[in-house]
């Protein structure tokens, strides 16, 4: 058998999450450490109800460490059984008895391979959305802080490519930041329920409470202090305070939503981070040049273009939020778990789930920074507002014709105009101001603020406030 090298998962073709706080979170010592974890604690929970000596919870406590297995001898260990719970409980043990024999029984008591490695993605998982829910909220401070200090900053509204009328860039940043507060309260809400997995190996909790009968058969022969309890689902409250996760109804060996719901936030999430980071690319196009993303020593730099500053945080941010989808539709596909454990559902779901959280979890460290530092260029956005030479307020002029000339005679008169201003160079306000059936309605000066682009943002200030009153009420609650 040809012995295989072992490389590194750094994020080499990663860098949406490669050196985010995240990525530590994901790594492959990361979940052997929350399996551990989550063997210590089922212990805990056996000690709780008296069913596990106080000395041997000691024992496996101190055991649980990763430096003292062979990672990578696991992994490959994992193929046997079709996942690496098997395997680490084998060597967990070994290490457990090495210290004590008698604590060795105890390890993994009644449990089945998934209840660990569930409970244990649920801890990552946990971990995971705390980081993600922290860099969300300084994304949602820095857009708020956008959204009040630019209310009154006008920019060409885009629809279909194309200007259509003025907006205000504080409007802009309110709608990023509605999103962006919508999936802050939506990934508070799915980490504090997430929930601990306990069922032993066809959900019955039978090995469990077989454990329990055992003991009291022995009336104490067992060294177990205190009273013994049933060993069933007396277990399931103390395991999940144990691990600080929720308590679960019963087991959801085959019942998936904790993990579906995981991957429709984490796409929620990366969806509404990628609506403000494609915003920002355009944006900062040469051609349009209103924003632009915040300057560190070789960001954004070309190999072949010195001149080049490329927005490299937006790009960042749009890419996870393409690859997310595909990650959370597997999930989802999962729900179709047959039976009472399935095979090949459950493990299909490892990677795509640990992808969700590094993609998410770099989206979201990455928008906080773009937030934070975007370089906003009003001149340069009045500039743009120019471009159509007064076209982009004719849907004002179109309103106020209307009851003078008619809709059909008002929408006649405007289309000319505007396909003559774009033709010979003139703006709309001087063709405009020619025409005999508006000179006679309306003065230069009249003309002039109708054409004024500052003036015709409508509600913007209010739905800016709205958006911010909302903000604030979610902040504090």
């Amino acid at each position: 058998m040809v012995e295989m090298s072992v490389g590194t998962d750094a994020g080499l073709l990663a860098p949406t999450w490669a050196g985010t706080p995240v990525a530590a979170e994901v790594t492959d010592e990361a979940w052997l450490q929350a399996m551990l974890d989550v063997e210590v604690a089922l212990t805990r929970a056996q000690y709780a109800v008296g069913l596990t000596p106080a000395a041997a919870l000691r024992t496996i406590t101190a055991a649980a460490r990763t430096d003292r297995l062979d990672l990578v001898a696991l992994a490959h260990a994992a193929r046997a059984a079709a996942n690496p719970v098997v395997a680490l409980v084998t060597a967990f043990t070994e290490v457990v008895a090495a210290q004590d024999a008698e604590a060795a029984e105890y390890v993994h008591r009644g449990s089945t391979s998934q209840d660990i490695l569930d409970s244990a993605t649920m801890l990552i998982a946990h971990r995971a959305l705390g980081l993600i829910a922290a860099d969300l909220e300084r994304t949602c401070a820095a857009l708020a802080a956008l959204a009040d200090t630019h209310r009154h900053t006008v920019l060409a509204g885009r629809t279909l490519t194309q200007h259509a009328v003025p907006t205000t860039f504080g409007l802009k940043a309110a709608g990023w930041l509605h999103l962006a507060a919508d999936a802050l309260t939506r990934v508070r809400s799915v980490a504090s329920a997430l929930p601990a997995q306990l069922g032993g190996a066809a959900g019955t909790l039978a090995a469990y409470r077989e454990y329990a009968a055992l003991d009291r058969a022995r009336e104490g022969g067992s060294g177990v202090v205190g009273a013994v309890g049933e060993g069933g689902v007396e277990l399931l409250g103390p395991f999940a305070q144990a691990l600080g996760l929720a308590e679960p109804v019963l087991p959801w060996h085959t019942v998936r939503t904790p993990i579906a719901e995981l991957g429709a936030v984490l796409q929620l999430v990366t969806g509404a981070l990628g609506k403000f980071a494609l915003d920002v690319q355009t944006l900062s196009r040469t051609e349009i040049g209103e924003v632009s993303e915040p300057a560190a020593k070789g960001r954004g730099a070309s190999s072949a273009m010195p001149q080049k500053r490329n927005p490299v945080l937006a790009a960042l941010i749009v890419a996870a939020a393409r690859q997310v989808p595909a990650h959370a539709l597997v999930l989802a596909q999962c729900m179709l778990a047959e039976d009472e454990r399935p095979a090949g559902a459950w493990q299909a779901e490892w990677q795509p789930l640990r992808e969700v959280l590094r993609l998410a979890g770099g989206a979201a460290h990455t928008a906080a920074e773009l937030a934070e530092g975007l370089v906003i260029h009003p001149k340069r956005m009045l500039a743009n507002l120019e471009l159509t030479r007064g076209a982009i307020v004719t849907e004002r002029l179109m309103v106020v014709l209307t009851p003078l000339l008619g809709k059909a005679r008002a929408k006649e008169l405007l289309s000319a105009a505007s396909a003559e201003a774009a033709g010979t160079g003139r703006t709309i306000g001087e063709v405009l101001g020619s025409h005999p059936e508006l000179s006679a309605r309306f003065t230069p000066a009249q003309l002039s603020e109708l054409l004024d682009p500052t003036r015709y943002t409508g509600a913007a200030h209010a739905l800016v406030d709205r958006t911010l009153r909302r903000y604030a009420d979610h902040t504090s609650s």
